[in-house]
């Protein structure tokens, strides 16, 4: 594979010229979505209505279609796709296994549930982010407690986490059954994964952690893709294994946790990101920016379509991105056998 050197007084890397091309197409395709997005719809706009937005000389209207509900829904769209993309890259390498995203190993469901539980407890919608937080955490110390003992195995650490996925899941489910028939509906819609009435506080909550996250978690891609080589190596190379993994588990947890927040668990963004992003660079783990990309543009593409429905037939996005990703997983478990054949 032909590679391009990145060079300055400071920094030296190559790079393959097939994985600068893959995120630059990925780039150019989620802009071209978010421009669809923001000029099309129901209420289409022109680049002179939208300069006029920019400027503040536009009518009430067309100012509250862009500035109030465009483009808070657009950028939380984005936000978390990235997030969700990155986090789960990040898990699938650590673990060596593709099966082993957020969705998989109980975090997402962590998520989702301190999320309900707070705000069922408190009735304070506000507290959504620190109870995702929280309840991601928890999960995770959780599953970390039960696989200490295994020294933290990427098997163990799969096999426990499909347990507490499904656990989670029905606790989440005797939540919602307990609340008030009120708040049930649109509950269930954010469990599902909505982008729908999303406001600017989604919008700066889910940006706020990436520009936390983002960064150090490009810092530590270089010890990640040590954890990708066998334990022995890793070691004889200098890398702590447990603190590598108790770091990847921590920046996935945050970053799920944000996404949570914003837009709900939406399912499969997380699972699909990693293998769709190694398919098209063939580039070796971990890639964290392709896989980003690629989450983004799946939950761009899904609330597209969510929002493309007739205005009776109101479907979530995680609906859409569950769609996307069952072909997906059906592709992966099938790579999957072919390779153990062989």
């Amino acid at each position: 594979m032909s590679t391009l050197t990145l060079r300055n007084a400071a920094f030296s890397a190559r790079v393959p010229r097939r994985l600068l091309v893959v995120n630059a197409v990925l780039s150019a395709v989620l802009l071209a979505v978010l421009a669809t997005g923001l000029l099309g719809g129901t209420f289409p706009i022109g680049m002179l209505d939208l300069m006029a937005v920019l400027s503040g000389t536009a009518d009430p209207v067309t100012q509250m279609v862009v500035v109030e509900n465009r483009l808070p829904r657009l950028l939380t769209a984005l936000g978390v796709g990235l997030a969700f993309g990155m986090a789960g890259e990040m898990l699938q390498t650590l673990l060596r296994n593709p099966l082993a995203s957020p969705d998989v190993i109980g975090f997402s469901a962590g998520a989702g549930l301190g999320a309900v539980m707070t705000v069922a407890l408190t009735g304070v919608s506000g507290l959504v982010l620190p109870g995702a937080l929280a309840g991601g955490a928890l999960t995770a110390t959780l599953l970390l407690a039960l696989v200490w003992n295994k020294g933290m195995s990427p098997g163990a650490i799969v096999l426990v986490g499909i347990g507490l996925t499904v656990t989670l899941g029905v606790v989440t489910d005797l939540m919602i059954v307990r609340l008030d028939a009120n708040d049930v509906g649109e509950l269930v819609k954010w469990i599902m994964g909505s982008l729908s009435a999303r406001s600017w506080e989604d919008t700066v909550l889910v940006w706020a952690g990436l520009a936390v996250v983002a960064p150090l978690a490009a810092w530590h891609q270089f010890a990640l893709a040590r954890l990708t080589m066998a334990d022995e190596v890793a070691t004889s190379l200098g890398q702590s294994l447990v603190q590598g993994r108790l770091i990847t588990i921590v920046f996935a947890v945050v970053l799920v946790g944000f996404g949570v927040a914003a837009a709900g668990p939406l399912p499969f963004v997380a699972f699909v990101a990693g293998p769709i992003a190694h398919g098209l660079s063939r580039a070796p783990r971990p890639t964290l920016l392709t896989a980003a990309l690629v989450g983004a543009l799946v939950t761009l593409l899904a609330d597209r379509i969510a929002q493309a429905l007739p205005g009776f037939f109101v479907l979530p996005a995680g609906i859409f991105t569950a769609l996307i990703g069952a072909p997906v997983l059906i592709w992966v478990l099938i790579a999957q056998s072919r390779r153990r054949r062989r």
